[in-house]
């Protein structure tokens, strides 16, 4: 089978590699889909953490079922796939976490993933379609990202929530923080991703991070600044200005990742008694979730998608999704 792998920071190289073989407790799929999310594009510049070369990757799957000894699945239905691969029986997994498994092996990042024609995945990995076509199948996972950000959080009703970062998983956690009940505020320095806050999802707030960004909120919040800050940006300028922005008794939560250390005054952290949490990944719980409110049109995905191409398109395109003025939201690869 054909497979597009990344072989060093700024390579993709097309490959012919042996056919996935069955295995017990493991399924066959065929790709169709495969979003290209933020983690792709770093790994493709080098910047992304937990990574090593040459990687196939792709972790937004939509794809269909060639074999399987799943009970509740059969070859030939749509499925896409929870990536996060855990061992079961670490503490995080016996915690109820294994979206954080100490041995967590993320399909794309820290083994192959879906990047090529055929992919083998554990069968408890898979989630049913439910009726939802390709495209939507390929965008539950980086919503995902976003309702368990927003679930971290423990948004309440009323509440202002900062998302900064107007990205895929920034979007999707601004649509299920507003789900939740929250007055979200989009911040970005893009323009083009404010106005879509506005004009595809209907964020009432956005921000401008580059023209004074703490006197925008304070008029906003009516001086109180918001009581959730939610980082997608995975940019660590950004995450550390993000501290300023809490509101006295807030909550942080950092779902973009980076490689640096983050650095905060801590009597100004400290004088508002907040709260700074990571969100890493998604859980079963959290795609249910997705799932539903993709069935009950709470969220419309589909308006995210901004280029699409086959995947004999992918490596001479994919350079041009890192450059701003391509006005990139979501990528998606199909395959036939």
């Amino acid at each position: 089978m054909k497979a597009l792998v990344c072989t060093r920071p700024g390579s993709f190289e097309y490959r012919d590699i042996p056919d996935p073989s069955p295995q017990p407790q493991r399924t066959i799929i065929k790709t169709k889909r495969v979003g290209i999310c933020g983690t792709d594009l770093h790994a493709y510049e080098g910047t992304q953490p937990y990574f090593n070369y040459p990687r196939i990757l792709g972790h937004e799957l939509a794809a269909e079922i060639i074999q399987t000894d799943a009970p509740d699945f059969e070859p030939g239905e749509a499925v896409t796939i929870i990536p996060y691969f855990n061992c079961g029986v670490c503490i995080a997994c016996r915690s109820g976490k294994p979206n954080c498994c100490v041995s967590l092996k993320v399909c794309g990042v820290h083994i192959d993933g879906g990047m090529a024609e055929y992919l083998s995945v554990p069968s408890s990995a898979l989630v049913h379609a439910d009726g939802l076509d390709l495209d939507e199948l390929a965008l539950a996972e980086p919503l995902a990202i976003g309702a368990h950000g927003v679930r971290r959080a423990a948004v309440k009703t009323g509440e202002f929530v900062l998302v900064i970062g107007a990205g895929p998983i920034g979007l999707g956690t601004m649509e299920f923080a507003r789900i939740a009940g929250g007055k979200v505020i989009a911040m970005d320095v893009n323009q083009t991703r404010l106005a879509f806050c506005r004009d595809k999802i209907g964020i009432e707030y956005t921000v401008d991070a580059r023209n004074d960004a703490a006197s925008q909120l304070k008029d906003i919040t009516h001086g109180d600044m918001p009581a959730v800050v939610i980082d997608a940006t995975g940019n660590l300028n950004a995450i550390n200005i993000g501290f300023q922005y809490l509101s006295h008794g807030g909550r942080y939560v950092l779902i973009g990742l980076q490689k640096g250390d983050i650095n905060f005054g801590h009597p100004e952290f400290h004088k508002r008694e907040a709260t700074l949490m990571s969100s890493r990944n998604a859980t079963r719980a959290d795609f249910e979730e997705v799932m539903k409110a993709l069935k009950e049109k709470l969220v419309d995905p589909l308006t995210y998608i901004t280029h699409r191409v086959s995947f004999d398109q992918v490596k001479d395109e994919f350079p041009n999704w890192l450059k701003p003025e391509n006005n990139v939201i979501k990528a998606v690869t199909e395959l036939p």
